[in-house]
């Protein structure tokens, strides 16, 4: 068997070293999230930190060595760099490479950019891969979804700004400060650090509050509806 066939078989998930690989890959990324949680903690020992980090550089070194494998491994390599999968494997190794001789404590970006690595579950999880076809299959109706709400969105912050800005000047400053109403509201949220007092802009946000209670369901039913056709095709 050639090398190449060996690194198809290892990252295979129909042969046994396959699953163990899988599974393996799958413990990583979940001690890799502990790892980055335990790191937020204050006034850790030094020597802790130190084992820490000495587990953030064994994990680097498996997923750098999973992704040239797959890279290896591809038929079309170019295809698996720059697919989806491909980019997850990139950003899950690339913030540690990045963050070489840099303090990670002024580049909070690069530590943030590690939480890409609970995506890497996308692959190695039945289910989640389940969902994530789901959401695929309907992709050009989330958009349309997500074009739609955002002008409603925009037309909810200009005619809240227009009810409010005369007599809540500091609060409703602009169409800008008024979008933050308008994502509360339109979400259903609701969080009552910014709201209406005019007897207008009250019967504006049941408007628009009866809106967003039906717009809620939309993106739910599509998404349920292509996740029970993604389970019924498995």
């Amino acid at each position: 068997m050639e090398l190449r066939d060996k690194a198809k078989n290892l990252i295979s998930e129909e042969t046994k070293c396959g699953l163990v690989f899988n599974l393996v890959i799958k413990l990583l990324i979940i001690l890799s999230i502990v790892s980055f949680s335990i790191e937020t903690l204050p006034d850790l020992d030094a020597g802790f930190q130190t084992f820490l980090h000495a587990v953030e550089v064994f994990i680097v070194v498996i997923f750098s060595a999973e992704y040239l494998l797959r890279i290896y491994a591809a038929d079309n390599k170019l295809k698996y760099i720059f697919s989806f999968y491909g980019f997850i494997d990139l950003i899950a190794v690339l913030p540690f490479y990045l963050s070489l001789g840099v303090d990670l404590r002024s580049v909070r970006i690069f530590r943030l950019m590690r939480l890409f690595r609970i995506m890497k579950f996308i692959r190695y999880d039945g289910p989640v891969q389940r969902l994530y076809d789901a959401f695929r299959s309907v992709k050009k109706e989330l958009l349309v979804f997500l074009v739609l709400i955002s002008m409603l969105m925009y037309v909810s912050a200009v005619g809240i700004y227009y009810f409010e800005n005369p007599v809540q000047p500091e609060t409703f400053k602009s169409v800008f400060h008024s979008l933050w109403w308008a994502v509360a509201t339109l979400t259903t949220v609701g969080y009552g650090d910014i709201y209406p007092i005019t007897v207008g802009g009250r019967l504006f946000t049941f408007v628009v509050l009866m809106i967003g209670l039906g717009l809620i369901s939309v993106p739910t039913g599509l998404i349920a509806s292509a996740f029970t056709k993604s389970m019924e095709s498995k």
